[in-house]
């Protein structure tokens, strides 16, 4: 493994040439985060390595998963009957969720800070991010768990391969336009499943229970808003970057894999 050449030297001769360049249109980011992130990112000493904060928010994002899988390892904590999830464990989720979503945030603006900022830094966040999309769906799958009141494993799976979908589609459009058009569903999706995490411990799983509308229960919002999310939010406005940023970009995409 020590041996093996990853990367060809031509590859690395192409990080010589390679800038970042990346689009943020959600308003979400733009008014609330953001501001929120420039004010954070100033708390961080300068010594401080970028990658070391992609690395601490990663990890955080690992110790959930694993809290969770110790209090509910089959995935039955949430349903009917059960031994439920103690409430201070969904607090900590939540809370750390949220930090390592902060800290997933503030990466970028130190290594800018710093003047660190480097291609492998950025594949080094883009490759952690690509394993925390299997941490978090599992996690927050908890919730609802399996049985009567829960969601099947088969429809978790299906949930995993929309996320990375959307995950993949995104670094598609960037490998064809040069830009990274940072998706809105990741930043709604990490303040939601924060918020839910703490909601959980204030009214118990239970509450899921209940119907949301009619007979469409809390776990069926659950599955819409992330397949939702994909379709409706996610695939227009990759497919809409795409054919907008440069028509030469395009023609030579098709051109190429005619």
């Amino acid at each position: 493994m020590a041996g093996y050449e990853y990367v060809s030297p031509e590859q690395l001769a192409g990080f010589d040439k390679y800038k970042y360049s990346a689009v943020d249109t959600n308003p979400l980011s733009l008014y609330v985060m953001h501001p929120f992130w420039n004010t954070i990112v100033k708390v961080f000493p300068t010594w401080l390595a970028p990658n070391l904060i992609t690395f601490s928010g990663f990890l955080l994002v690992v110790f959930n998963f694993l809290l969770m899988a110790y209090f509910d390892p089959d995935f039955y904590a949430s349903a009917p009957g059960h031994k439920h999830v103690p409430d201070w464990v969904w607090i900590v989720v939540g809370i750390l969720n949220f930090v390592a979503y902060t800290l997933d945030g503030v990466d970028g603006k130190q290594a800018r800070r710093t003047n660190s900022s480097t291609p492998l830094g950025e594949l080094f966040d883009h490759g952690l991010d690509s394993w925390s999309c299997v941490y978090f769906v599992v996690t927050v799958y908890s919730i609802f768990g399996r049985g009567s009141t829960g969601v099947s494993v088969f429809v978790l799976y299906l949930l995993l391969w929309v996320v990375l979908f959307s995950f993949i589609l995104s670094h598609w459009e960037k490998y064809n336009t040069g830009i990274l058009f940072l998706p809105w569903g990741y930043d709604i999706s990490q303040v939601t499943i924060s918020f839910v995490y703490i909601v959980t411990a204030v009214v118990g799983v239970e509450a899921w229970y209940e119907p949301f509308l009619f007979n469409f229960l809390y776990r069926d919002l659950f599955t819409a808003m992330i397949i939702g999310c994909a379709l409706c939010v996610t695939l227009p406005m990759s497919l809409l970057n795409f054919f907008s940023v440069d028509p030469l970009v395009t023609f030579r995409y098709f051109r190429a894999t005619s």
